[in-house]
């Protein structure tokens, strides 16, 4: 018998979670076949399988999350290779898995003052009392206290817990919070010189590419271990795009600041359908050095966005709309742009972010 372990998909992920398996118990697959999809850093991985075999056993079902060098698959009646013979308890396979990292555990959470009867009732009562408030003495949590929770979790009904993108955000969201130090500066960009029809998100990339190539402090990565960074001559731009019920994707729009409006265009409609579809590649997910939100398109003015590392900076726009403005002649009604800027203060000074928010708006208010 040989096993197949769940692989390093890459970018340090630790876990992957079970969304389709393609086979079942005592099929005969072949060397490479699809065995099972995996969800993971906001993508849809297929595994293939390693081996032409029969599948004697499959560890896990769809919605089960599993940590990388996990079993997956049981495989009996292994196929010989030609370049290495017949493979039962492939010892490479084990090497492999026993190679692999153990899966990062959280830091164990502070519990409440409670008196151990109080922390018997509350695991029968299925009530998390490091997250009850309590009213006792020195704010310790007592049997009232529990009970009133247990009704309050019990009108809410079960929780239900974050899966696949939502659950990747979440992770991601809490990594952003304990190690940057955001600061946001915002601004408005007068377009009552666009000409009708002018292509709103092209605008802001060519925006963004402005931006950076005045303030290259802002297309940076922040390594805050070693407290350095990294400016980056090719411009990488993350686009948040948000699909409906399932959650964020930023796909990264490569070499933004070297590409025609034609090009950028087409490659947006690319990466929209990819996304929208599931079918986009982990890698088309990664890399970013700065990242674009038009939130506009949903709704909003400004906003404190989240700058997730290594990058330094998110740009957001948004909702245009008409504007009084003060125009040459007095008041005036325009069509204005409003931005935000949240950079990582630790590796980008406020005159940096000044002048790349400067550069912004300058290039949005242009004609063409």
């Amino acid at each position: 018998m040989s096993t197949f372990a769940l692989p390093d998909l890459g970018e340090g992920l630790r876990e992957a979670e079970i969304v389709t398996w393609h086979v079942a118990e005592g099929d005969h697959v072949v060397t490479d076949q699809p065995l099972v999809s995996v969800e993971t850093d906001k993508a849809v991985v297929e595994i293939p399988s390693p081996h032409s075999a029969r599948i004697s056993k499959l560890r896990g079902v769809p919605g089960d999350r599993i940590a990388v060098g996990d079993v997956l698959v049981e495989f009996e009646e292994i196929e010989a290779r030609p370049d290495r013979g017949t493979v039962v308890g492939d010892i490479d396979d084990e090497a492999d898995a026993a190679a692999v990292p153990p899966t990062a555990t959280s830091a164990p959470r502070a519990t409440g003052k409670a008196t151990p009867a109080v922390r018997a009732l509350a695991r029968r009562l299925g009530v998390d009392i490091t997250v009850v408030q309590g009213m006792g003495p020195e704010g310790a949590v007592t049997r009232a206290d529990l009970e009133r929770a247990a009704k309050t979790l019990a009108a809410a009904g079960p929780a239900e817990p974050l899966r696949g993108v939502r659950r990747s955000m979440a992770e991601r969201m809490t990594k952003a919070h304990a190690e940057v130090v955001p600061a946001t500066v915002t601004d408005d960009a007068d377009v009552e010189a666009w000409p009708d029809g002018t292509p709103v998100m092209l605008r802001l990339i060519r925006a963004v590419v402005a931006g950076c190539r005045a303030a290259p402090a802002l297309n940076a990565w922040f390594d805050s271990g070693q407290m350095a960074r990294r400016v980056h001559e090719r411009i990488d731009l993350g686009v948040a795009v948000d699909v409906e019920d399932e959650g964020l994707f930023v796909p990264v729009m490569r070499n933004a600041g070297g590409r025609d409006a034609t090009d950028l265009e087409q490659g947006l409609v690319r990466l929209k359908a990819d996304v929208r579809a599931r079918r986009i590649p982990p890698a088309e997910l990664r890399g970013q050095t700065i990242t674009l939100s038009n939130f506009g398109t949903v709704g909003g003015r400004h906003a404190a966005l989240v700058v997730v590392p290594p990058q330094v900076a998110i740009v957001g726009a948004g909702r245009l709309a008409q504007r009084v403005v003060a125009g040459a002649d007095g008041p005036a009604v325009h069509p204005v742009v409003p931005l935000s800027l949240t950079f990582d203060h630790r590796a980008v000074t406020g005159a940096e972010a000044a002048r790349f928010l400067r550069a912004v708006v300058e290039d949005l208010q242009r004609a063409e």
